[in-house]
Formats: structure tokens, C-alpha cells, sequence
């Protein structure tokens, strides 16, 4: 007789439970259990509350549930009125934390990366020379009631009737929005959700922090055809193919001119750039100030961009200093190469940092700056910049698993933090950037 196919466990989703809120988590959630004992991850609320919690995703024997607080019972101190209309269960998934004080969505954060460090790299907030606190960026306190706008580059979905919003959290779905109140000035100045985009898939606004250049990126649905846009401000229009994600320009500069650190640098198509107004030019300030770069040393700029942190290092280096680039992307690396070109001992080179750094022939250098992507630099690369014998490494990070799990590999491979230093570059959400500078262990003993 044929095996017959396991039946697969009822579904839980719109099940709800009366929960007491536990700890925050990464990921913009708080942890609490239903009655049974099951894990709950629930969005829009806050530790020490007593709510209503509807589950989103899992099953009866998953391991946890995902679920959003859709009714409060007992509200935390530091809940307040979402100045957001269009947050909430359900709704757009953009901001984590609009019901949260301001100084409570840095306290949580800072729980967050004190959690990260300990499970995850078995640190201490002392271990890591951090003093336990998420620094806000200057100008980004507003009146209560109020949400910074900080945000420089947007990227909405167009829905079936070719409406702009933002995605619903987890879900393909838009939620058609009027306007995104962490979004910059010079992106809301382009009316992105008072046009309508036929055909259009998404809609990504670039507002530069350093000029008046504004760029809008469209990306059409399949075989669908560019509508003619006609924005509230002048723009660059690029299309973004969306079989391979090439980038191709259709009127106007490809590419738009940052600001940070007394020079402008140039960012193509849509390029990575920090998306907080004052981002860039805060970060490069706190590498440099941990690094003190001196007359005539060697640096490496890995997962460089366009060339910010070399750049930097380059100024204060001198002409007898050298600085080598390593970028994965190709759009990126040309950048590089145009905003440093008047640094003679300057260099970029394109590949993965993995590849490329043992096919440059460096045996050691002073100084290194790496700020990966969000999955961090991983075991192999922190072996090879440690056999580099720099004497500061400055790591510029995005995600605290990462950095904690990096931060570990780093101390076994004999760096340890001088100082920590965590950011809210990314208010009302979960997100923060840290800076870590690390130096050789038996020079901290």
C-alpha cells in the first residue's frame, strides 16, 4: 500500500491570544509566549504590555508564530499615538516603531545590540568599550507628535490600479499611502503619491543631501512601457531593466551629487548611499576620529562604494599615504574612480573582497575601514584583514547579528573593540549603524 502523504498542521494564522509582552527582539518585534507555550514575535507593541495579539504566520507545530498586538490592554509608558495614518497591524511595513517615544525607540535598540553582543559574540556592553547608549543624529529631535524627516531615498510599489504606496510588512501587497512622513523633504517635493504609474512596478525617489539633484528610478512591470512622467520638480528619470536590474538613463543626469566630509561625490543609478540626510557625513566622522589616520600610511577601503571612507582616509593621509578599494559592484567601482581621480595613490579595484585581496599582493597595512552588506564580512575575510597586522580597523555595520557575530571572529583572530559607538541613522524603524574600532588585543591588556 502507497505511504500516504503527511497531513501538514492546522494553520494559526487569525487565531488570538492575551499575551504579556517579554523582551524586544531584532527585527522590530517583541517576544511572548501563548498560553500553550508557543513563541509569539509581535509587532506594534512594546515590553511589559498586556495586549491582544493576532497571529500573522505559522502553523500549529511551528517553531514560532508571527503576530501583530491588534488590541492594548495594559500600554507601556512609552507608547504614544502613532503620528503615522498609515501604520499599524496590517498596514505599511516601512516603520517598526511609530508608537514609541523617540528616547524608547533608542532604549530598545541599545537592548537590542547589548542582546546581539551577548548571544551572539558573548560580550558585554564593557567588553566592547560601548557605553550602552544609541546616539540620535543631531536635528533629528522634533516636537512630540512629530517624526524626523529623514529619510533621502524612498522606494514605493505601484499597485494593480498604478497607485505609489509602500509594502505591507512581509507581504508583496501596497498599502497605498498620501505621503511618507519619514521621507525627506526634497522626495515628498516630487509628489511620487499624487501621480498615478501605469505600467510601473516601482518608483524609486533619490533626493541628494549635498545638491538639489533629484533622480526618480522606474522599474516597469513585465512588457510594460514608461509613462510619461511629469513630477512637481525637475528630475532625472532612469529605467531600471527588470530582467537583470541594469539601470539605463532616459533624460537627465545618471547620476545625482552627494555631500559629505568638504568634497561632493558622484553616485550612479541608484547607488549605495546613506539614506539618512546627515548619514555619510556623521559616519565619516566617527571612523576617522577612531582611526586618527597619520601622514604616509597604508589603508585598504573594503566594500568601498564609491569611495567615501578611501577618499577620507586619502585627505588625511597625504601624498605620501596610499589607499586601496575593493567594490563588488561595477557602477559603484567607476564612481570610486571618478570622485578619487585627483588622489594619484589611490586605487580601486572591482571584485569580492574574499577574491580580490589575495590576488593584490598586500601583506599588511596600517589602517582598514570595511562596512559590508547587511549579512557582515564573515570568518574568512576577518582572517584575512587580521593577518594584515593594521593597527585600527574600523568596521562600520548595519545589522547588530552581524557585527556581533564579526566582532567574535575578530577576537579570535586577535582584535578586540577599542570603542563602540551605535547610531539611529533610521528613526521610527528597528534599524541602527554602529561603528566598532578595533586594534590588536595586547594593546587593550
Amino acid at each position: 500500500m502507497p505511504a500516504q502523504p503527511e497531513t501538514a498542521a492546522p494553520s494559526l494564522i487569525g487565531a488570538e491570544y492575551e499575551v504579556e509582552i517579554g523582551p524586544v527582539a531584532h527585527g522590530g518585534h517583541c517576544v511572548a509566549r501563548t498560553p500553550g507555550g508557543q513563541v509569539l514575535f509581535v509587532r506594534h507593541t512594546l515590553p511589559g504590555e498586556r495586549v491582544v495579539a493576532r497571529v500573522t504566520d505559522g502553523r500549529e507545530d511551528s517553531r514560532f508564530l508571527r503576530a501583530d498586538a491588534v488590541r492594548v490592554l495594559e500600554a507601556s509608558k512609552d507608547r504614544v499615538p502613532a503620528p503615522c495614518p498609515f501604520s499599524g497591524p496590517g498596514r505599511c511595513g516601512g516603520c517598526d516603531w511609530q508608537h514609541v517615544k523617540p528616547g524608547a525607540q533608542r532604549r530598545l535598540k541599545a537592548d537590542v545590540l547589548a542582546e546581539q553582543l551577548s548571544r551572539l559574540a558573548g560580550m558585554t556592553a564593557e567588553d566592547a568599550r560601548w557605553d550602552g547608549t544609541v546616539e540620535p543624529v543631531p536635528g533629528d529631535k522634533v516636537p512630540a507628535g512629530e517624526v524626523p524627516a529623514w529619510r533621502t531615498r524612498v522606494q514605493y510599489a505601484v499597485d494593480d490600479s498604478g497607485r505609489a504606496g509602500l509594502r505591507r510588512h512581509r507581504s508583496h501587497e501596497v498599502e497605498p499611502v498620501d505621503h511618507c512622513l519619514i521621507a525627506s523633504r526634497g522626495v515628498s517635493e516630487l509628489g511620487i503619491e499624487r501621480h498615478e504609474w501605469p505600467g510601473i512596478a516601482t518608483v524609486e525617489a533619490i533626493a541628494a543631501s549635498g545638491s538639489s539633484d533629484r533622480q526618480v528610478l522606474l522599474t516597469p512591470r513585465p512588457g510594460g512601457r514608461l509613462p510619461l512622467v511629469e513630477l512637481d520638480r525637475p528630475v532625472s528619470l532612469l529605467r531600471v531593466d527588470e530582467k537583470d536590474e541594469s539601470v539605463h538613463r532616459v533624460h537627465g543626469r545618471p547620476f545625482v551629487r552627494e555631500r559629505a566630509d568638504g568634497r561632493t561625490w558622484r553616485v550612479s543609478g541608484g547607488g549605495f548611499w546613506q539614506v539618512h540626510e546627515r548619514g555619510a557625513e556623521l559616519l565619516v566622522d566617527a571612523v576617522m576620529r577612531g582611526l586618527l589616520p597619520r601622514k604616509g600610511e597604508t589603508a585598504l577601503d573594503l566594500y568601498c562604494g564609491v569611495g567615501l571612507f578611501a577618499g577620507a582616509l586619502a585627505d588625511r593621509m597625504g601624498e605620501e599615504g596610499a589607499v586601496l578599494g575593493i567594490e563588488s559592484s561595477k557602477r559603484a567601482v567607476a564612481d570610486a574612480r571618478h570622485n578619487l581621480a585627483d588622489y594619484p595613490r589611490v586605487r580601486v579595484e572591482h571584485g569580492k573582497v574574499d577574491r580580490v585581496l589575495p590576488r593584490t599582493g598586500i601583506t599588511e597595512a596600517d589602517l582598514i575601514v570595511l562596512d559590508p552588506p547587511r549579512a557582515g564580512a564573515g570568518k574568512q575575510v576577518v582572517g584575512q584583514l587580521a593577518a594584515l597586522g593594521a593597527r585600527r580597523i574600523a568596521y562600520v555595520a548595519c545589522d547588530p547579528a552581524a557585527l556581533a557575530r564579526d566582532l567574535a571572529h575578530f577576537r579570535d583572530a586577535g582584535y578586540v573593540p577599542r570603542f563602540l559607538r551605535a547610531f539611529d541613522l533610521f528613526p521610527m524603524t528597528h534599524h541602527l549603524e554602529c561603528v566598532a574600532i578595533l586594534e590588536p588585543a595586547e594593546k587593550t591588556t
